[in-house]
């Protein structure tokens, strides 16, 4: 039973980078390289609904294999357990259930107290999920599973890079430039994060 419920973890994970894709086609003007995933879940959005009951849904999974990847990675190091254990759980609840509860508008403006709280919460979530891949490397080198464990650090390096990216493409002085691509960042850094905790379930 553990095993099938994080064996399913690549797949959401996956699933969670495509479904702009599937819903962006009715959201006329939409720009993957240029806007966030998050606004496809704006009231304006024609199938914003389904945008943000996703995020709700991907929350609760990551929530629920939370616990079966600290059981992994306790059995080597309690100390990685709980570090991954508390990021992922902020990503979880920062990152995808409350923003999926209090949509974002079009733009980035955090005026309203919904707007807020999903800024906030998506903010503080990606960081801390930027940190799940070094973490994720540390237990590979610890259990001795080299390859895991290079592949996760080289992931961190370029979740770090990309995310610093995305950070930067809203700064006035950087648009027209390459960095300006909020949407192609955002969705790589994410990639980059996702893989070393989609692929857990393979090294154990």
């Amino acid at each position: 039973m553990e095993n099938s419920i994080l064996n399913i973890l690549p797949i959401v994970l996956l699933f969670d980078l495509l479904i702009p894709f599937l819903l962006a086609p009715s959201y006329k003007g939409y720009n993957h390289l240029m806007q966030v995933m998050s606004v496809l879940g704006n009231d304006k959005a024609p199938l914003h609904g389904i945008y943000n009951i996703w995020l709700i849904i991907l929350g609760i999974v990551l929530i629920l294999n939370n616990f079966l990847i600290y059981k992994i990675v306790s059995r080597h190091s309690t100390l990685l357990a709980i570090l991954l254990f508390i990021a992922i759980l902020i990503y979880a609840i920062g990152g995808c259930v409350l923003s999926g509860l209090f949509s974002v508008g079009e733009t980035k403006s955090l005026v309203t107290i919904t707007q807020k709280v999903h800024g906030y919460g998506s903010a503080i979530g990606f960081m801390v999920l930027a940190l799940t891949p070094l973490l994720f490397s540390l237990y590979g080198f610890k259990t001795e599973r080299t390859t895991f464990a290079v592949c996760s650090l080289i992931c961190f390096i370029l979740a770090i890079i990309t995310f610093t990216l995305f950070v930067m493409a809203d700064k006035p002085n950087l648009q027209n430039t390459i960095i300006a691509y909020e949407g192609l960042w955002q969705r790589l850094s994410l990639m980059f994060m996702y893989i070393p905790m989609a692929c857990i379930y393979i090294v154990d």
